[in-house]
């Protein structure tokens, strides 16, 4: 049980972050849920209350260091401390590196990356005192591997795992935790509001393209478990936070493709070559000319 412990998370309006709040609420935290939905995360929070946990929204857009500072000190305000932060707020986007807008890189790194600077630093203050606490940062697969039409997001998602392990080398020797948590596909509504275009057509258009190429190829595709409900991610969260790991791969199999990677990424994209085809096919025909117009 997680009775007395205070939980920040955000992008807690919907997905991972909310399946987390009600989660962490139900088995005794206290859940201070931030997002910049306001409808959708008290939404999210009269549900844990009604449910009869304990839960305080705060909308706040942790691109802006002064509302991500206030966020973690209003949480202590209202609990007394913190224990938990969840750094879950994140987009991706859809666009060739070539599509790429300056703004959506910078839009990328503000979200993504430049928010984690703005919540942990206060959290850390705050955790030093009490001389305990966790961090954990959802990353996702990008920040392992890359994937094609998404730059922006995997370099970001590169950076959140290389904040978390120099976090862990800040904080080694203390009983303060860091964590990074790397999803595969969840069903959320990420990829239907990603940045440039939405995600999920690329992903359903190409699909039968990329079996096909594969089968006339003899290719077999990464062995990597298909779309799973945000509650399992968070799942995986609460365990962590129950035994404090550094790595969190939620999916079955993203590991090990994860180490072929790191080791032979030649075979890993060698792997992947009937996706990138897919998808490329999509992207050319589909949706390079809706990106280009926007």
């Amino acid at each position: 049980m997680l009775n007395d412990s205070v939980a920040v998370i955000t992008g807690a309006s919907s997905g991972i972050g909310a399946a987390t709040g009600r989660l962490l609420a139900s088995h005794g935290a206290s859940v201070v849920l931030a997002a910049r939905r306001k409808d959708m995360l008290e939404a999210v929070a009269r549900g844990i209350r009604e449910a009869g946990g304990k839960a305080l929204a705060i909308p706040a857009d942790v691109t802006r260091r002064n509302e991500a500072e206030e966020l973690i000190h209003r949480a202590v305000q209202a609990f007394g401390r913190i224990d938990i932060l969840v750094n879950n707020a994140g987009r991706g986007h859809l666009s060739s590196i070539e599509d790429t807008t300056d703004e959506m890189i910078r839009h990328m790194f503000e979200l993504n990356v430049f928010a984690l600077w703005y919540t942990t630093r206060p959290a850390l203050r705050y955790m030093s005192k009490q001389d305990g606490g966790h961090v954990i940062t959802i990353a996702s697969m990008a920040g392992k591997v890359g994937y094609p039409f998404n730059s922006a997001y995997v370099a970001a998602k590169h950076a959140v795992a290389g904040f978390t392990y120099a976090l862990r080398m800040e904080l080694l020797g203390t009983n303060i935790h860091a964590s990074v948590v790397f999803p595969a596909g969840v069903k959320t509504d990420w990829a239907n509001v990603t940045e440039g275009s939405p995600m999920k057509p690329l992903f359903s258009e190409s699909g039968p393209i990329v079996k096909r190429i594969a089968a006339e190829r003899g290719i077999t595709l990464p062995k990597i478990e298909g779309v799973m409900p945000p509650e399992r991610v968070a799942e995986a969260i609460l365990g962590c936070i129950q035994n404090p790991v550094a790595d969190v791969y939620t999916h079955e199999g993203s590991r090990a493709y994860a180490l072929l990677a790191a080791d032979k990424r030649e075979e890993a994209e060698r792997m992947q070559l009937p996706i990138v085809l897919g998808e490329r096919d999509v992207y050319d025909k589909k949706i390079r000319h809706q990106i280009s117009d926007i």
